[in-house]
């Protein structure tokens, strides 16, 4: 039975070296005890029985840890042994339990592929610069609602950024943080995926940002006016790169994004029937998308069918032999230039076509279709646009009411 006695800071300090590791009980906490290491290092440990085998916990090093500080840890560790819980392996599962960035690579590798390849991308570089830095070391289990909200704000409250007319030097001028509310309400929903496949993978039992608050949007709404669209046909007229003007065209006629158009082969067009299938591995929502084509695309895909080599299948060939085109941006910078569009992006093309539909009297379940949405509230965006019709139609009921309406002079 060995010797147990009061463990002091004095005791700590003044144990003798042995040339071998002892140990030295505490009197007041069972199986509490400072190990005196041959080296002269001492530190305190927990030795216990569990399950038929006898184990050591080691506390921390002294004077890291004071004796009053160990004995109380001691104390805490015999609370959770008599409730049949054993330390070691408690740390040993810590040690083994997944770390957020294990759920990330995860999460990358299984599901990002089944992602439209923009998609992937854009999600892969969220989880990566945003999600990863903050919560790298964090095991899976402890990450909460309050570590979400805290995430999802900072995000939304953005980062200073590099002046565009600051000089290379090796500190630049930075101009002030923009929020960034539309980027955090998108990161959160990719938190919730990866988290919602965390539960299926057994790394949790439940979701912490399956319920995130999200930021208040402020949706950008720039739409082309009957001039500018004027000005930017004149300037794709006589643009150099008419491979590059030819695909801004077809995003103009057709409302499709500038993916779906760079990718676009021959055999997708069907110009006996004016229609574009557009497969499920092109759409943002990764369904297979039937749009109905006008005269002048129909003689678009044709000119570029004359124009494009037989053995080539898309109507954008790019530089590098067997790809389609890849990257437009120089181009539509010249372009907004010359239309004098500073403004203006590709995709607010997307945008005037859905408006000059509107303006024409199609419903929003009509422009969904013809712009492949899966959700009828990403339509909805353009639902204030239908004012004109609708006042035109509310006036006219007024005409007919106000011929049948008789004025009655007053009797007095």
């Amino acid at each position: 039975m060995p010797k147990r006695e009061k463990l002091t800071e004095k005791l700590a300090k003044t144990a003798e070296k042995r040339g071998v590791d002892y140990k030295v009980y505490d009197e007041e906490v069972r199986g509490f005890a400072l190990t005196v290491y041959a080296s002269g290092n001492r530190a305190f440990c927990l030795v216990y029985w569990i399950k038929g085998r006898q184990r050591r916990c080691t506390i921390g090093s002294w004077p890291e840890w004071s004796v009053t500080a160990a004995r109380d840890r001691a104390k805490a560790l015999c609370r959770e042994i008599d409730e049949g819980h054993d330390p070691l392996e408690q740390r040993r599962d810590n040690r083994e339990a997944p770390r957020v960035s294990d759920l990330i690579d995860r999460f990358i590798a299984e599901h990002i592929p089944h992602l439209a390849p923009r998609n992937g991308g854009d999600q892969t570089s969220m989880m990566r610069k945003l999600v990863e830095p903050q919560w790298r070391n964090r095991l899976v289990a402890d990450i909460t609602p309050a570590d979400v909200e805290r995430l999802l704000t900072k995000i939304a409250e953005g980062r200073a950024r590099p002046a565009k007319a600051a000089p290379k030097l090796r500190r630049s001028k930075l101009k002030p943080a923009k929020p960034t509310p539309i980027r955090a309400n998108r990161v959160g929903e990719v938190i919730r995926k990866m988290f919602t496949l965390a539960v299926a993978w057994k790394m949790r039992p439940d979701n912490p940002a399956s319920g995130f608050r999200r930021q208040i949007e402020t949706e950008r709404e720039r739409f082309l006016t009957l001039d500018e669209i004027a000005r930017l046909a004149k300037a794709l007229t006589v643009a150099k790169d008419q491979r590059a003007a030819g695909i801004i065209r077809m995003c103009m006629l057709t409302g499709a994004r500038l993916g779906e158009v760079r990718a676009a082969r021959f055999e997708q067009f069907n110009l006996e029937l004016a229609f574009w299938s557009k497969p499920a591995t092109t759409t943002k929502q990764r369904r297979a998308h039937r749009l109905p084509i006008s005269a002048d695309v129909a003689a678009l895909v044709h000119q570029r069918r004359l124009a494009v080599p037989k053995a080539s299948p898309w109507l954008y060939p790019g530089d590098v032999a067997g790809e389609p085109v890849q990257e437009i941006r120089r181009f539509w910078v010249s372009i907004q230039k010359e239309a004098d569009l500073p403004n203006v992006r590709i995709n607010d093309l997307r945008h005037t076509f859905a408006s000059l539909l509107v303006s024409g009297g199609a419903s929003l379940e009509m422009i969904g279709k013809l712009l492949g949405h899966s959700q009828i509230k990403t339509t909805q965006r353009y639902a204030h646009l239908a004012d004109p019709p609708l006042r035109a139609r509310v006036d006219a009921v007024a005409s007919l009411l106000q011929s049948r309406t008789r004025f009655i002079p007053s009797t007095q």
